[in-house]
């Protein structure tokens, strides 16, 4: 039997690094960057689970898929709620990324999971990866990869926090000498938000819409804070009228997306100011100057950080690339994985 030198082995078996998340699942490949970035969706044929889609393509199939057709979202507030469909959608990327084509080694992987997670999530996630292919799995908390990614010095003795929204949920923490001196999560983020939507539309339209509907209009007219011409924005919105079953079209204007949001932009700011009550003296005043950095889909919502930063006196960035923080920084503590180590969840 032949053996291959540990060189060769980080050759040819394409270490990955994969911020695992609710609403899309992003893969960094050694060396090469970013090279997947689809929704965290499948499709399965019920009677085989057979593999017929995943990402994009399955995403449209939502909602509109055959009895024999089952299209899901195997995560759920950031945690596996499905383990043979989520090992199936890690397979299916792993495949998408070598193009189909049987490495020499299985890869080793360093997942992105939220700082919530029990210890039982973890493992369960480990085993997922090992399960589609992984030969090593380290996983890393998302707040932590977030704010390498996001370009904090993390390994100095200064304070330094990062506010992630994810699809499932929203973390907060402040790291110093990469390590968290104190964070937490809660399972609230892009998804929920959506979910306020629908049912806003529900109650005071009687208007049944479904969560991509909810999304679109997020991303068009939503918003954490009201500027003067808010009451002019809107947008046609198409749905089954819930008393005559008919469709139906009604106009939805920004302050209204706004009032459907409220409850969800409040639990953010909660969250934040929890965590700065919770930092310690010496670190609070480091933020006074460096602030908080924002990342993940959520940060993207207009006017939530000058929300935040109104609200709790401290300046408040956005990430260049909020959406890609958490793979990023996952990326390069798989590049310099001695120096990231003492990052890495033990």
């Amino acid at each position: 039997m032949k053996f291959f030198p540990a060189r060769l082995f980080r050759i040819f078996s394409n270490d990955m690094a994969i911020d695992l998340g609710t609403a899309n699942t992003v893969v960094y490949v050694r060396n090469k960057g970013i090279v997947l970035n689809e929704p965290s969706v499948v499709a399965v044929r019920k009677d085989s689970n057979k593999v017929l889609a995943a990402g994009r393509k399955a995403k449209e199939m939502l909602g509109k898929t055959p009895e024999n057709i089952i299209a899901s979202r195997p995560l759920k507030d950031g945690v596996i709620a499905d383990f043979e469909l989520t090992e199936s959608m890690i397979r299916y990327f792993i495949r998408t990324v070598h193009n189909d084509r049987r490495t020499l080694v299985s890869p080793r992987m360093i997942i992105g999971v939220p700082s919530g997670i029990t210890q039982v999530e973890k493992r369960a996630v480990e085993e997922t990866a090992k399960q589609a292919g992984a030969r090593d799995v380290h996983t890393i908390m998302e707040p932590m990869a977030a704010a390498i990614g996001a370009g904090l010095p993390v390994q100095e003795p200064t304070g330094n926090m990062i506010l992630d929204i994810g699809g499932g949920t929203t973390e907060v923490a402040v790291i110093s000498l990469k390590n968290v001196v104190f964070c937490r999560s809660i399972r609230v983020g892009g998804d929920h938000m959506d979910r306020s939507i629908v049912n806003y539309v529900k109650r005071k339209y009687k208007l049944l819409i479904g969560e991509r509907t909810a999304e679109q209009i997020k991303i068009s007219i939503g918003s954490a804070l009201l500027h003067s011409g808010a009451s002019k924005e809107s947008v046609k919105v198409k749905g089954r009228d819930l008393v005559t079953g008919v469709p139906k079209t009604i106009t939805l204007t920004a302050p209204e997306v706004n009032e459907s949001l409220l409850e969800t932009i409040v639990s953010i700011v909660d969250v934040v100011r929890v965590a700065l009550e919770n930092t310690p003296p010496e670190l609070s005043s480091d933020l006074v100057d460096r602030g908080i950095m924002m990342a993940g889909g959520g940060a993207l919502l207009k006017g939530l950080d000058k929300l935040i930063a109104k609200e709790t006196g401290l300046p408040v960035t956005i990430a260049e690339d909020p959406l890609f923080c958490v793979v990023n920084g996952a990326g390069m503590a798989l590049e310099k994985l001695d120096f990231f180590r003492d990052a890495l969840m033990k």
